[in-house]
């Protein structure tokens, strides 16, 4: 191995160390870099050129690939050869045998090797690009750590640093009601989508997806982290209140204390981590109507009546005393119900009274 080789492999492989980019990678990069150069330097097309690029035995070797050609046919004296030339070289050539010719990197030229340099380099912001956006789509549909770089109150939107991931923007339609962000600040985004672009990846992130919710509780609650409690639906009005439906395939695990933890610990770490909201966890049931009566919690349901048809309603009666509990807040209680069962609920009281300040409600999905 000459000085010149073991200088360029030692670059590759502090090339590969600092920035995580395969030797590999970049020898294909220099090889097309060296190939483009060659192409201009000596006006031949691809399959007249050959590079060598082997880290294990040091060797880097470029040469132009010529055609024994008849003398009186020979024109192109980079693409082809005479064969009595050829036969300097080696008695035993004959026409339409091809000729090796080693080249020396002085031999590229000054504007060649510009060339190379450029795509060599574009080649290493290709690959950095590349990296970085795996490394950001490997972490889809998951939570990370960013801080706040920068809060445009006139547009509403908020610039984050993802770390290795980059940055992003939380727009306003993805921002939590009531929450105000401040630059330096650090808080937890759920990444919805990457994109990737010329510019590199774009990433979509959010504090309103009911994904955020789950991967929150798979990281407090071991037993959905495992597999033993599964997230069956979320329905959430980020800020305010989220109900999230669990089962467990262990008989013998409840995955609604699971999920609330020893005196409320677990759900209480994720409400803190998201600034208060109300979470509701309740049984998931293969039993549409136990599942609705365990959405509507902590109502008490007395009938779930499903109508027919393919619309998906139904009609649910409630105690007289619970029918306001039951639609909740301005209709908030009987929408997340809605959502997280798929069904249009029409609640009734159960003497059928709705009193002097009640009115007939609709389904729930009208009560929005």
């Amino acid at each position: 191995m000459t000085a010149a080789n073991k200088d360029f492999f030692e670059a590759l492989s502090m090339l590969e160390h600092e920035r995580g980019i395969t030797a590999e990678y970049l020898i294909e990069k220099i090889k097309a870099a060296i190939i483009i150069a060659v192409k201009k330097n000596y006006e031949v097309e691809e399959d007249h050129i050959r590079v060598d690029i082997d880290p294990d035995t040091g060797r880097f070797d470029v040469a132009l690939i010529q055609d024994i050609v008849a003398d009186e046919d020979w024109y192109d004296e980079h693409a082809e050869i005479g064969v009595t030339e050829a036969r300097k070289i080696r008695s035993s050539y004959e026409v339409g045998d091809r000729i090796i010719t080693p080249l020396k990197t002085r031999d590229f030229g000054r504007i060649a090797a510009q060339t190379a340099k450029h795509v060599i380099r574009q080649g290493i912001r290709e690959a950095e690009r590349n990296q970085q956006l795996s490394e950001i789509q490997s972490r889809t549909h998951d939570i990370v750590q960013a801080t706040v770089t920068r809060v445009d109150t006139e547009k509403g939107i908020v610039a984050l640093d993802l770390g290795k991931g980059g940055e992003a923007v939380l727009p306003r339609n993805e921002q939590v009601p009531g929450e105000v962000y401040t630059e330096g600040e650090t808080l937890q985004v759920y990444i919805v989508d990457v994109v990737s672009t010329e510019r590199g990846p774009r990433v979509m992130i959010s504090r309103t997806h009911p994904g955020l919710v789950k991967r929150l509780f798979e990281l407090e609650v071991p037993e959905i982290f495992d597999g033993t409690v599964e997230v069956k639906a979320i329905s959430r009005e980020a800020g305010a209140r989220t109900k999230m439906a669990v089962w467990s395939k262990d008989p013998n695990v409840n995955p609604v204390s699971a999920c609330i933890g020893e005196h409320g610990a677990r759900v209480a770490a994720v409400v803190e981590k998201l600034g208060g909201e109300k979470i509701d966890i309740v049984k998931w049931s293969e039993d549409i109507s136990e599942f609705i009566s365990a959405a509507l919690s902590p109502a008490k349901v007395v009938k779930v009546e499903l109508l027919p048809g393919e619309t998906r309603s139904c009609r649910v009666t409630v105690p007289d005393q619970q029918l306001s509990l039951a639609i909740g807040n301005k209709g908030q209680n009987a929408r997340l119900c809605a959502r997280l069962t798929g069904y249009n609920i029409d609640i009734r009281p159960e003497s059928g009274y709705y009193g002097e300040d009640e009115e007939p409600k609709k389904d729930a999905a009208d009560a929005e």
